[in-house]
């Protein structure tokens, strides 16, 4: 009897313990589902609007033609788009590999050093500068000494910004992979960079090839870096040592302006640049689905 009567208050603890902590998680379970949805709305409506308001300006002139004189009736986004292609992969290029060795060496060599330290310290600092302070960096060093604004220092200053967020993802990536998997490789005789190129690296590419991605999407939108390197250009050229148009710029300047095929071209080029990344980061999932 004495057995029974003291276990009964033990119980009583336990399932009120256990109420409380169901209590618990179904006040954060919903709290997160509602912060979910909250975000949720907001990506749905401008996807809507984006999607309503863009695809009214597509046509195959949009591609054909280049950007029209102010207050004039047709004309189209094709040297932009040009111009945007060309310096969003030249700086993917540029900034890729050295974002992915500088990541390799943070996470396989510099933990402890004072150099890697020090590396990661300037890459966070990059990461959370604003693209206009880049921007502005490019413009002081290059257009200012060239006296001309270029493709080729639009590229550079797209370039600082893709490489600290693959500097970052690929380091992250790589000390997700256990040690054991090294050590195992080590111990069949491999050395380090065939450890790293062949079995680390391997396994982390999906990471890796998201956190590029990532930084792809950030640069294809990037309008502050260009206002001060790029620039723009009503002409089609190829040039790039010339100003050079661009999706972002052109977005920018057509939809502060009051004419109304400038807007809808605006709108037409905000949904090639969201169609684009979304397109991307489809493929990449599907191509490295079975590879994470």
């Amino acid at each position: 009897m004495s057995a029974i009567a003291q276990s009964s208050p033990i119980a009583a603890l336990r399932a009120s313990a256990h109420a409380r902590r169901k209590l618990v998680n179904l006040i954060a379970l919903s709290l997160s589902l509602a912060a979910m949805a909250f975000g949720l709305v907001w990506l749905i409506w401008i996807l809507v609007e984006t999607f309503i308001l863009g695809i009214g300006g597509i046509s195959w002139a949009t591609f054909t033609e280049s950007t029209p004189a102010p207050n004039s009736e047709g004309g189209g986004l094709a040297n932009a788009i040009v111009g945007s292609a060309i310096m969003v992969t030249l700086a993917t290029l540029l900034g890729t590999p050295i974002g992915i060795f500088a990541g390799i060496y943070l996470a396989e060599y510099g933990q402890r050093g004072w150099l890697g330290n020090v590396t990661r310290f300037i890459n966070d600092i990059l990461l959370s500068a604003p693209s206009i302070v880049i921007g502005l960096f490019i413009y002081a060093t290059v257009v200012a000494r060239v006296r001309s604004f270029s493709g080729f220092a639009g590229v550079l200053a797209l370039a600082l910004i893709v490489i600290p967020v693959v500097v970052r993802t690929t380091e992250n990536m790589l000390r997700l992979i256990p040690n054991a998997l090294r050590e195992a490789t080590f111990a069949l005789g491999a050395p380090k960079w065939i450890v790293i190129h062949r079995v680390t690296l391997k396994a982390a590419r999906a990471g890796v090839v998201t956190g590029v991605l990532l930084a792809l999407a950030r640069i294809a939108g990037g309008t502050a870096p260009l206002l001060f390197t790029a620039l723009s250009n009503q002409f089609f050229s190829l040039d790039m040592s010339e100003p050079m148009a661009n999706l972002p710029v052109t977005i920018f300047k057509f939809a502060l302006s009051p004419f109304k095929n400038w807007q809808d071209l605006a709108w037409a080029g905000v949904f090639l640049i969201t169609l684009g990344v979304l397109a991307l980061n489809i493929l990449a999932r599907v191509l490295f689905r079975k590879k994470v």
